[in-house]
């Protein structure tokens, strides 16, 4: 195990291995420090990033942080680094892979060359030198990084801002689920996905809400595509018995004992993307997977421990769940990022941060990355909080965030943006929704020639049906 050593102000801060320094070098939260990983002070931080500067990128492929052996994510991870993308910055070391990640936001061709050597960056680079970031650091590389992905509609593309309508209802009910659908398009959400969380874990719930929002899908006839988020073997069993599933989605986490906890293994992740590309139900592309994340779910789930037993930091483990989503090239991916509780993100500053770092380590490491901007009521954050990770965000090119009726889902218990918010974005920067949703929205009069909403009246509006009919008949 390497020793890294560091004096600031006279005094000598001493590391022991990548897992202790990369821990130390992370941005104070409180996941941190309730895993006894945190630096004790802004001297001994300032330390450790100073010393994770001069570590030359090749190291993280010699030192494992979670032990490869004990580790199917770490072996994943191994397998999939390609040399040849790795080959332009291969004698960088963490602060020099900084230095000329900055020098590919004002290159002319920096867009295809950060797209090029995605694949060449280990999760545990890409998190390791966003500890060496500033906040606008970290939005200026992220928008300059081109990713996309596409089913019904195309996500990523520059000057976007997709949505996912999160429609959840406390009972499951139909009718309600539909109102809240409704709600949402009317105000221009949903071109990412509409996404429900179902209150219970029914096979049977689960197919009538899927066929509940195929219906919507098709009478209306929508350019999207439709999840209900429920375990990824509770969707492979859906698939074959012919329920109209769109995307497969699990929750990820960064190491194998925290998907065991999710009940989850690689090879059904394999088995998912398989099926559900099985059903060819994509019309402009094939990318069926969903994953969500969120930093502090391994240590949550008392999975975070890495070499020689010592805890890894929580942003490191999360950029390490996006090397698991990368190798199944999923349409979407979130982070949470408030969602897990102060006990991991304390206030809004750590939840800003946090939220800039997953988008950032997600589209660098070739991902079509959104964000839950959200909180927990118990957090020391408030809707201003969120308005400022939204605004970020939007800047950074994130590709897609989540909204909620009134940003209060009744369901999950939980703070997160209103279909209103991305709209705020979107007129505020200028930004549009995916290009075959917006044509749908245009053909209604939903939005004007610029993507804007524009005002409606419900009883004059083409969905003016939509609670009614769809779930008529059904319980």
């Amino acid at each position: 195990m390497s020793t890294y050593t560091e004096t600031i102000g006279g005094r000598t801060f001493t590391f022991h291995g990548l897992v202790d320094l990369m821990a130390k070098a992370t941005p104070q939260r409180s996941g941190d420090e309730l895993a006894g990983c945190a630096a004790e002070s802004e001297t001994e931080r300032v330390a450790a990033a100073a010393a994770l500067a001069g570590v030359p990128l090749e190291t993280f492929l010699d030192e494992d942080l979670v032990p490869a052996e004990l580790d199917d994510v770490t072996r994943l991870i191994l397998t999939g680094h390609d040399p040849l993308a790795f080959e332009p910055v291969r004698s960088l070391t963490v602060g020099g892979l900084r230095d000329w990640l900055l020098a590919m936001v004002v290159a002319p061709d920096g867009g295809e060359r950060l797209a090029a050597v995605a694949t060449g960056l280990t999760p545990e680079m890409v998190a390791a030198v966003s500890k060496l970031m500033r906040n606008q650091d970290l939005i200026a590389v992220a928008r300059a990084v081109p990713v996309t992905s596409a089913f019904r509609t195309t996500i990523g593309l520059p000057g976007r801002l997709a949505t996912r309508l999160q429609p959840n209802h406390p009972t499951d009910d139909e009718r309600g689920v539909a109102a809240a659908v409704l709600d949402g398009l009317l105000l221009g959400a949903g071109d990412a996905v509409v996404g429900i969380n179902p209150a219970g874990d029914s096979p049977q719930v689960t197919a009538d809400l899927l066929t509940l929002l195929d219906d919507v899908r098709t009478t209306y006839d929508i350019p999207t595509q439709s999840c209900v988020l429920t375990h990824v073997t509770t969707t492979i069993g859906l698939i074959e018995a012919g329920a109209p599933v769109d995307l497969v989605f699990q929750s990820i986490a960064g190491t194998q004992s925290a998907n065991a906890g999710f009940g989850v293994e690689l090879s059904m992740l394999a088995e998912a993307n398989a099926a559900g590309r099985s059903l060819r139900r994509g019309t402009v592309g094939e990318n069926v997977m969903y994953f969500e994340t969120g930093q502090g779910s391994a240590l949550s789930a008392g999975a975070h421990l890495g070499k020689d037993g010592r805890p890894v930091d929580q942003q490191t483990l999360e950029a390490r769940a996006y090397g698991v989503a990368r190798a199944f090239d999923p349409l979407l991916v979130n982070t949470v990022v408030g969602f897990i509780g102060p006990e991991y993100l304390a206030d809004g500053k750590q939840i800003v941060r946090a939220g800039l770092e997953d988008n950032f380590c997600g589209r660098l490491l070739g991902l079509p990355m959104g964000v839950d901007v959200c909180y927990t009521n118990h957090a020391d954050a408030d809707s201003d909080d969120m308005d400022t990770l939204l605004t970020l965000l939007a800047a950074a090119g994130t590709a897609f965030v989540i909204t909620v009726p009134g940003a209060d889902d009744v369901m999950l218990g939980y703070q997160s943006l209103s279909f209103h918010d991305a709209l705020y974005a979107r007129r505020t920067l200028g930004l549009r929704p995916a290009p075959e949703f917006e044509a749908w929205l245009l053909g209604l009069g939903l939005v004007d020639e610029r993507g804007f909403s524009t005002p409606v009246r419900l009883d004059r509006s083409p969905l003016r049906s939509l609670t009614d009919a769809p779930a008529a008949g059904r319980s």
